[in-house]
């Protein structure tokens, strides 16, 4: 019996060719909508769905193809969406958060353009549709596969700009790999809480902490546009007194606020006693994220806010 499965295309360099300079540029005809599946018993339908490079994916994109899945998923056995690299994650972890069908949902992309030397989109892709078919994959969340791995659509975050291998887990390792003729799944994600969002809209911006810094940046910020603020502090949650002083002013306006830690590793938790330290800004009512990047927490807080939660409910979720 044949596994259906629908691949959506959104664009990318996995769609992409570069030109005589050497300059990556989109293709008016993805590359790969002319795969087809060598795999024995796997039927793909491919669909154009956006051709963009992922640096102009917005969360109302991200919004269209988790409607797109709602609608076609009781059609097919597992959903591949190919992507560009440099925002992949984010739409990932979006999606994760959606009340998906428990099919399975893959995301793949490429680090090197179609016409490259040693190109990868075809080899992911195929990859990605293995995964897909396989009963394994069923509700696992959403699942990133490129470079023979598995990966948590929560935690899985790009660390190279070129090197193939470049999506990685950090803290957590995958949860899976791709073997020549099985798929071997070591982990489960954690459940998470999801929602049927309708519309995705908001402000909120993500601010970088840097020794000396003082309230220039949040100076500028216009306090009546905001619907919430990202901040990526130092270590396990700290940042300079005078920003902190400043952050205290938007909490008291009602303007949520939540922090990550710019390390590459590790949690950001309220250790620090100090003025700025993670203790004071967490008594004031600063949210700390547990283990996402500072993209992955914007999406977090926006979707939070886009579902209406408020008070102890958002803390609750945003902290959790």
């Amino acid at each position: 019996m044949f596994k259906k499965i629908l691949a959506l295309h959104t664009g990318g360099t996995i769609s992409m060719a570069a030109d005589d300079s050497g300059a990556v540029i989109t293709n008016e005809v993805n590359p790969m909508t002319q795969v087809t599946s060598p795999i024995e018993g796997i039927a793909v339908t491919s669909e154009d769905f956006f051709n963009l490079p992922s640096p102009q994916m917005t969360p109302r994109h991200m919004l269209a193809l988790y409607q797109k899945i709602k609608e076609e998923a009781h059609n097919y056995d597992g959903i591949v969406i190919t992507h560009g690299t440099d925002t992949l994650e984010e739409t990932a972890y979006f999606l994760d958060t959606m009340e998906l069908p428990e099919i399975a949902v893959v995301i793949t992309g490429a680090m090197r353009s179609s016409n490259e030397l040693g190109s990868d989109g075809v080899y992911n892709f195929l990859t990605a549709l293995r995964v897909a078919a396989d009963p394994k994959a069923r509700d696992k969340g959403v699942l990133v596969v490129m470079n023979d791995e598995i990966h948590a659509a929560k935690y899985v975050t790009k660390t190279h700009t070129t090197n193939v291998s470049t999506f990685q887990t950090p803290t957590h390792g995958p949860l899976g790999l791709v073997m020549k003729k099985e798929i071997l799944f070591f982990k489960t994600a954690e459940p998470r809480v999801r929602f049927d969002l309708n519309t995705i809209d908001g402000f909120v911006p993500i601010i970088a902490t840097y020794a000396g810094m003082k309230t220039d940046l949040l100076d500028m910020l216009d306090l009546s546009k905001l619907d919430g603020l990202i901040i990526e502090a130092f270590g396990a949650g700290n940042i300079p007194k005078e920003t902190a002083h400043k952050l205290q002013e938007f909490m008291d306006a009602g303007l949520p606020i939540a922090l990550v830690s710019r390390c590459f590793n590790g949690i950001a938790e309220p250790v620090y006693a100090y003025e700025g330290g993670g203790v004071q800004l967490h008594q004031a009512g600063v949210f700390f994220i547990k283990e996402l990047n500072a993209p992955k927490a914007r999406i977090k807080l926006l979707i939070a806010l886009n579902a209406g939660l408020k008070g102890q409910e958002l803390k609750d979720y945003i902290e959790g």
